[in-house]
């Protein structure tokens, strides 16, 4: 009978909130894989758990797996952690959990902190929609690629940045979303956490001073709906009603949809279109 993966989540910050399950599931495997055995170790001899610990990281990632992976169809069971939080979130631990899922070995998540939602929480701005972008990629057109997607985007954003690379993600951010509010977290849940809500443009003028330190969790606001609404009428009013009737009747709908579709794109009534139409 094959083991299971666990995924446990561990502290971002105060050792306090780590769960009673997960003390007991990491002291109870066989096995813990972890993104940093020198930095696990005082996490788990703080709870007195004395199991053994073995290293999955960025950079071994694929191999390992396949170890891993065979140690649980010989019956281990095995549990993940990252250095802080979730496992598997802008972590090695996606590629692990997609090779148990298509080899069938279970995986179980047991919950506990993450850095994105505790930001998002402390943030203020919408919680209802949010998207989740981790670190920006460093190659620097696939960055140009994604900025222009997230220019676009109405959910809330969440990125992670480090302290050295803060001013110029926020100088990047600023010319490619424009004016937007944000809110800057970082050392969350420890001493010195700092909830700062702000603007984009007012995040640059405060780091042109201030010597960014600890790890950052960026929430940003989406794209309002009214702002993109108006800017696709703004496109379709930019086109003769012709030029907007032919658009449809090129896709192949019938002319009776086609005023009623373009009546809509414009913000008037199909009526207005069928009388233009008519005189014409």
């Amino acid at each position: 009978m094959s083991g299971k993966l666990y995924l446990c989540a561990t502290p971002i910050g105060n050792l306090k909130d780590m769960t009673p399950r997960v003390i007991e599931t990491l002291s109870s495997v066989d096995l813990i894989a972890a993104e940093d055995t020198r930095n696990s170790i005082k996490l788990l001899n703080h709870f007195g758990i004395k199991t053994s610990m073995t290293s999955y990281h960025e950079y071994n990632k694929v191999e390992k797996a396949q170890v891993l992976v065979q140690k649980m169809k010989e019956g281990l069971n095995i549990a993940l952690i990252t250095d802080a939080g979730t496992p598997a979130i802008s972590d090695p631990g996606e590629v692990l959990v997609n090779i148990c899922q298509k080899e069938g070995i279970t995986v179980t998540s047991l919950p506990g902190a993450a850095a994105c939602i505790t930001a998002l929480t402390l943030s203020g701005l919408s919680t209802r929609r949010f998207c989740f972008e981790g670190f920006l990629p460093s190659e620097k057109k696939e960055k140009a690629e994604i900025l222009e997607i997230l220019a676009e985007e109405t959910r809330t954003m969440i990125l992670y940045e480090a302290p050295h690379h803060l001013a110029s993600t926020l100088k990047e951010l600023y010319e490619a979303l424009g004016e937007r509010n944000i809110t800057i977290c970082r050392e969350l849940t420890k001493k010195f956490e700092t909830v700062m809500p702000m603007t984009l443009e007012g995040a640059l003028a405060f780091y042109e001073s201030e010597e960014p330190r600890g790890e950052y969790v960026l929430v940003i606001e989406g794209k309002s709906l009214l702002q993109k609404r108006k800017e696709k009428q703004e496109g379709f009013l930019s086109l003769s009603i012709e030029e907007h009737m032919k658009r449809y009747e090129d896709a192949g709908m019938e002319r009776k949809e086609a005023m009623k579709s373009v009546a809509k794109d414009r913000g008037v009534s199909k009526r207005e279109i069928y009388q233009y139409m008519l005189d014409k």
